[in-house]
């Protein structure tokens, strides 16, 4: 049997047992946070400590301080970025005799408890006072229900703020321990009372909220690829970040050096998410948006939808391959040279053997053209010392290197073989592949004048999101310009292990054995020399392999993009979440099968249910919407009906139209954040409207969510969550793309308490709900 009890510290004065519970639960966290400040002040001395060797000594000696400096700031940037609510929950269970066995029901043997927490602490003995969520422990504080309670006896969430304990919520499954006073106790579960709070334009973890569906999927094994599939308010999001969490710190040893990525639709989305896994202590993750996965691009718009979908397909990957095979140029005659004062002809068939030779390396153009070079200066030289010889000049075979430098410096002959091959960037490649239209029809004989013109753009125009994977593309054709030799990558691999011997005898000379590994250590050598954290080094190298990938919003992805995530992780490890039915964009695939198709063959799916965002009045209006434009709907319950029915402002002026509904909405409650979601047409309009009407309160984009009313087109909404939504011109959302009806779906979807659709002419868009 399960009951539910609750109690906050207002409930009554005087010592009921309320007071004491909360008196003893909130000694008992002062204590943890007693506990937290020693070991961050201890991890602090230590770095003072590290810090003070000075610079001096050996090179050796100077990256071991580095090293041992840079553990210790991620401690205490770990201690710290754990903030309030250290503990947020405790389970009960039935006490054991010194056999092992279950104690019976009122044995004087003390029940076991185990508090959980953000992270693990442990006292000066090392006993533990905190288990971290992650550990298996655990797992029956999520997973723990009236038939299966896992050995639970209670399950008791403590809620607060800062440092204090402000209310606790007792589940119990055991009926031994339903006393008068417990019954007495009433009030809303940890999870209800999340669902009400105000949101503050950034995402919250939800660890002390976890339900036993999102954390199976949470703690689902590390292999192959997990599809998270789930509705609107679903947790998707969550979800996807607290597993990642979870995989940081079951697998730590495997994905701390290779690193952590995670994919969003947008910065907005970045910016609303940043802080979750910092409050997790997991501080190394990299965050990137799919308009930022090519190093030194961060693009913020994209192409209409026509050349979208055309630049997502996976023919722009066949495209750059014949167009930089196409720069690689066999001359149609004899090329004649001076090389000192000496006129030699170079005819084709030289050109083309040196080509074959750079070509059966099977390396990218910028890597194969060294290849190139090597063969065509010998070639030359050869040609060159024959011509010499033929004249009555001696030529030894020990002049043949001073010949080939002669040949080398020669300005005609720079210009023949870069004439023949030149190197190239992936954005000069991509610049002349808009900007020549002539070329573009070379390479694309098949094509209509009319697809060729989607592509068509001026030279130097700013990178689309749909470009960055056609920069990726391309990288990887080309490869860098000034590749590391054999001999530098064999130079690395034994200076690595000369790291890990040396930090064996730094950790046996500090007396921290078992605390520190070896290879963390030798990693932070390394570090050391570049002052880069593995998350910074991981998102400035565009070839970094990943140890796991997480993509949000993953029904967006187009095939090249999904090409580029493929090559950042190519042990095919991903966390993909998405909903189908969410799907806007003009690649957008029709289910999951489609979409990873040439991604990956190891993939499973996991399914969301419940609704923990979405109130069902707005939810059933926001489905019937969906499904009466044909967009496939993925079904969920939602937790509660909600307050506030959806209502619609019209008239002709959709500004002031929007204005007015933030203003009725502030009339209700002025606490809380408003998403206003329109048309990317209208946004700076509305913009300028509401600062004037509700001066320092607004924010555009990304920088809007740190305002109370964020002014957002959909496509930057995706993912996120406001206390009210003022969908402005539903209508043209519907008719703007062939999904757009799948945009107004998500822009509905936003809201956890209150939706405002502003409107200029009736009807509605078909399907919309007004009970």
């Amino acid at each position: 049997m399960a009951r539910t009890n609750g109690a906050t510290a207002a409930e009554a004065p005087g010592e009921r047992p309320v007071d004491s519970e909360l008196a003893l639960e909130q000694r008992y966290v002062d204590g943890l946070y007693a506990r937290l400040d020693v070991l961050r002040e201890e991890a602090a001395g230590e770095l003072r400590r590290v810090q003070a060797q000075g610079g001096g000594g050996t090179h050796q000696n100077r990256t071991e301080r580095d090293a041992f400096a840079r553990l210790y700031e991620d401690r205490i940037a770990q201690l710290n970025a754990v903030g309030e609510r250290v503990a947020f929950g405790r389970i009960e269970l039935a006490p054991e005799t010194p056999g092992g066995a279950t104690a019976p029901a009122g044995s004087p043997t003390p029940p076991v408890r185990h508090y959980i927490g953000r992270i693990g602490l442990r006292d000066e003995r090392q006993q533990p006072l905190l288990l971290d969520w992650r550990v298996p422990q655990a797992r029956p504080f999520y997973q723990a229900t009236a038939a299966q309670p896992l050995g639970v006896r209670a399950r008791r969430h403590l809620q607060g703020k800062g440092r204090r304990i402000s209310r606790i919520d007792d589940e119990i499954f055991d009926a031994d321990l339903l006393d008068s006073e417990r019954d007495t106790l009433q009030g809303e579960a940890a999870l209800f009372a999340s669902l009400t709070e105000r949101r503050t334009g950034r995402m919250g973890d939800i660890v002390a909220t976890i339900q036993a569906e999102q954390d199976r999927i949470i703690r689902s094994e590390l292999h192959g690829a997990l599809v998270v599939q789930g509705g609107p308010g679903t947790g998707k999001t969550a979800v996807a970040l607290h597993r990642a969490a979870y995989l940081l710190y079951t697998h730590r040893e495997r994905l701390e050096r290779s690193g952590v990525l995670i994919v969003g639709p947008s910065r907005s989305f970045l910016t609303y998410i940043e802080s979750v896994l910092p409050s997790l202590g997991e501080t190394g993750v990299v965050l990137s948006s799919v308009g930022g996965l090519f190093p030194g691009v961060e693009a913020t718009t994209d192409d209409a939808p026509a050349t979208a979908a055309l630049k997502g397909s996976t023919e722009m990957a066949d495209l750059l391959r014949r167009a930089v095979r196409s720069r690689q140029v066999v001359p149609d005659a004899a090329q004649v040279v001076e090389i000192e004062g000496e006129r030699l002809a170079i005819e084709p068939h030289v050109i083309r053997s040196a080509m074959q030779r750079a070509w059966d390396t099977r390396a990218p153009h910028n890597l194969a053209r060294s290849t190139f070079n090597r063969a065509a200066l010998s070639a030359i030289t050869r040609l060159l010392a024959d011509q010499l010889r033929s004249h009555g000049t001696t030529i030894e075979d020990s002049d043949l290197g001073y010949l080939r430098e002669d040949v080398r410096q020669a300005y005609d002959v720079r210009v023949v073989l870069n004439t023949a091959w030149l190197p190239l960037t992936p954005q000069k490649l991509l610049d002349d592949l808009y900007a020549r239209p002539n070329w573009l029809a070379s390479l694309t004989p098949r094509w209509s004048d009319e697809k060729r013109a989607l592509l068509r753009r001026e030279r130097g125009s700013r990178p689309t999101i749909s470009d960055v994977p056609l920069l990726d593309e391309a990288a990887e054709l080309l490869g860098e310009a000034d590749a590391t030799s054999d001999a530098q990558q064999r130079e690395r691999e034994a200076q690595r292990r000369r790291d890990v011997e040396n930090a064996e005898a730094a950790i046996r000379n500090m007396g921290v054995e078992g605390l520190v590994d070896a290879e963390r250590l030798a990693s932070g050598f390394e570090e050391s020399a570049a002052r880069l954290s593995t998350a910074e080094r991981a998102a400035a190298d565009r070839t970094w392999a990943y140890g796991h990938v997480v993509v949000d919003e993953a029904q967006e992805l187009s095939p090249m993009q999904w090409r580029v995530l493929t090559r950042r992780v190519p042990s095919r490890s991903f966390t993909i979440v998405g909903d189908i039915a969410q799907a806007s964009a003009a690649t957008a695939a029709p289910n999951w099968a489609t979409a990873l198709r040439g991604v990956t063959d190891d993939w499973r799916i996991e399914e969301l249910t419940v609704n923990y965002r979405t109130p069902a009045r707005i939810a059933r209006s926001a489905e019937a919407m969906a499904e009466a434009h044909g967009v496939t709907v993925t079904r969920s319950t939602s937790v509660r009906e909600g307050e506030w029915p959806i209502a619609v402002e019209i008239g002709p002026d959709l500004t002031s139209g929007a204005v007015r509904a933030v203003a009725a909405d502030r009339a209700i409650s002025t606490e809380g954040t408003i998403g206003v979601i329109a048309p990317p047409s209208l946004v700076g309009e509305l913009v300028a409207a509401l600062q004037a009407r509700f001066p320092g309160a607004v924010g555009r984009d990304a920088a809007g969510l740190d305002r109370d009313i964020a002014v957002l087109s959909p496509t930057e909404a995706k993912g996120l969550e406001f206390d009210t939504s003022v969908v402005v011109d539903p209508v043209a959302l519907v008719d703007s793309a062939p999904r757009g009806a799948a945009s107004l779906y998500v822009a509905m979807t936003r809201a956890t308490q209150r939706l405002h659709l502003v409107t200029a002419t009736e009807p509605l868009p078909a399907g919309i709900l007004l009970d």
